[in-house]
């Protein structure tokens, strides 16, 4: 990220605190701050550890753990901060969409106790991060700006839009209250309003998206061909941050008491938008598509699903729901903005084309594949989780619970106790002798996985040793290449 020294002015020196700071964007933001010359920056999270704490601490960002629903966490992360970057937010996606009283807390009342420990701490900037979805409200928008008014409480199509909107409207009434530090100084507040942020190691959207591609989950497409939404790459997103902090700055500020959308400037489909990446890692779009009404219908279904389930939804092992209602209106309906405000009065410009943006997250999640232990599909983890107990069952228990009804259909397909027999010993011959050579192939292509594939092929045999070997080839032909390259260097020296 290329920095002005115009964008830098009045960072420089300053203690700013983030909160939200262990996710994507917060820890980018962390660590720009400290490239832009911030004198100390805090990390203020509920989370105790993320995929980018430990690069935040080595970096020298203080990580301090606590929630933005406690205002004695809140003053004692802030005190003694000059301004504040409020990121902290919930329910933007998944399950979490279902815990609509987290999601008021967090957004809301979280929001609440930032500003007023501000105005008690004495602290002078606030920039807070919004969404386009507070004046959107699952309606068909082209080219929309900052002149749109917010959508009626009671029209919003989830609580996670219609919680950041009274949020925003906090955080822009808010500017230009005084502050308690005895000089009168005066609060000044911006608003950033975002689209769907995308990148290297992306935890909402994407990581979700690829874990449904590779279980064979992701099912179809929604809306039409023709839609577009607006997507933003991380650094983009940071970059348009620093801008709104620097501007709040100066003495002369344009942002105060303002809104601003920002993103990438190029609208395309979603599922257009996926394609690359999914071709990337050797997954398909589907090719059934659902519309509009019909997704509904079958996200309310979800919905009513794991609103039975809320209880336990905070467990890792509730998997994310197929669809929600609002992530239909999110993906299937057109929805784009202009970004020309904050190009005009920010001075904002996409760092990142997004061309390159995708080529840095296509990489990441290519290498990521790389050193995780790959599966196949949820129809074949069914098939062996199911099959394999079942016909040992069948063939070597007594008749106890359901094992005599399960023995009567399967010896009507193997016609004899002998036959079936030697089927269970065959099959359990297939999955030893195939989870042995996978352990003894992994060691050389995948050797820190190499329990893990053992395991995993003892399950599901075939299933898992074809996947093992497709990542072995892999392995030999870039042994190969680079062979290659380095007799081409030989010969050219």
């Amino acid at each position: 990220m290329e920095m002005k020294e115009e964008e830098n002015k009045g960072i420089e020196g300053k203690v700013v605190a983030v909160t939200g700071g262990l996710g994507l964007v917060g820890s980018t933001v962390c660590l720009e701050l400290l490239r832009r010359g911030a004198l100390q920056v805090r990390s203020f999270d509920c989370r105790t550890t993320s995929p980018w704490s430990d690069n935040l601490k080595e970096s020298g960002v203080h990580c301090i753990h606590g929630d933005v629903v406690s205002r004695e966490d809140v003053e004692e992360a802030l005190q003694g901060v000059d301004l504040v970057i409020h990121l902290a937010s919930y329910g933007g996606s998944g399950k979490e969409m279902i815990r609509t009283h987290r999601i008021e807390e967090v957004n809301v009342e979280g929001t609440r106790n930032v500003l007023e420990t501000c105005v008690k701490k004495g602290i002078t900037r606030l920039v807070y991060l919004s969404t386009n979805g507070v004046v959107s409200g699952g309606k068909e928008l082209e080219n929309g700006d900052e002149t749109l008014p917010y959508v009626p409480y009671n029209n919003y199509v989830s609580s996670y839009d219609r919680t950041k909107s009274i949020a925003e409207q906090l955080v822009l009434e808010n500017n230009g209250r005084v502050v308690e530090n005895g000089r009168g100084s005066l609060l000044s507040t911006c608003a950033i309003r975002c689209p769907i942020v995308y990148g290297p190691a992306e935890e909402k959207y994407l990581d979700r998206i690829i874990s449904d591609a590779r279980l064979g989950l992701f099912l179809f497409k929604i809306g039409d061909a023709s839609s577009k939404t607006d997507f933003i790459y991380v650094d983009n997103i940071v970059y348009a941050l620093m801008l709104a902090t620097a501007d709040l700055l100066n003495q002369h500020s344009k942002a105060a008491g303002k809104a601003y959308i920002v993103s990438d400037g190029n609208p395309i489909n979603f599922f257009e938008f996926l394609r690359p990446l999914l071709m990337n890692l050797d997954y398909e779009l589907p090719k059934s598509s659902l519309s509009i009404p019909v997704a509904v219908l079958l996200g309310k279904i979800c919905e009513a699903i794991y609103t039975m389930l809320s209880p336990l939804l905070n467990q890792g092992w509730i998997p994310q729901p197929l669809i929600l209602p609002p992530e239909v209106y999110k993906v299937g309906v057109t929805h784009y903005y202009s970004i020309r405000k904050a190009k005009e009065e920010l001075g904002y410009e996409p760092t990142t084309q997004p061309e390159e943006a995708m080529t840095k997250t296509n990489s990441y999640f290519k290498d990521k594949k790389r050193r995780e232990v790959d599966g196949p599909s949820i129809y074949a983890w069914i098939f062996c989780v199911i099959g394999l107990p079942s016909i040992i069952s069948v063939a070597w228990l007594p008749d106890i619970g359901p094992i005599p009804f399960f023995r009567v259909i399967a010896l009507f397909i193997f016609r004899s106790m002998l036959v079936l027999r030697i089927a269970s010993g065959i099959v359990v011959t297939t999955h030893v002798s195939e989870a042995v050579y996978a352990l003894w192939l992994a060691r050389r292509v995948d050797p820190k996985n190499a329990k893990a594939w053992f395991w995993r092929t003892l399950l599901l045999a075939t299933f898992s040793l074809r996947l093992l070997l497709k990542r072995a080839k892999e392995a030999k032909q870039s042994t190969l290449r680079e062979g290659l390259l380095t007799i081409s260097g030989s010969s050219v020296a």
